[in-house]
């Protein structure tokens, strides 16, 4: 059985300074001047929402941990309502 190398040093050797190998940190471009994710939103909460109705991750979107959840809420409490599929 062929044993694998281990990798030493693979991250430290191959990281460049910064995130400059990983490119810019995403930015919530649906969110711009968005403070408060109301349910009644139906137009901002269709942006994060497919034509299937599946709510889109968060590395699609661009959204924080934080947001991301709001935006969860949101879209739930818009189904329940009926305002959203």
């Amino acid at each position: 059985m062929a044993m694998r190398r281990k990798k030493e040093g693979f991250r430290a050797k191959n990281a460049k300074k910064g995130n400059e190998e990983f490119g810019e940190k995403k930015k919530p471009r649906h969110l711009e001047g968005v403070r408060d994710i109301d349910p009644h939103d139906y137009d901002l909460l269709r942006r994060f929402v497919t034509t299937h109705g599946k709510i889109l991750p968060a590395r699609l979107t661009g959204a924080t941990a934080k947001q991301q959840r709001q935006i969860q809420h949101a879209i739930r409490r818009a189904r329940v309502m009926g305002m959203l599929p």
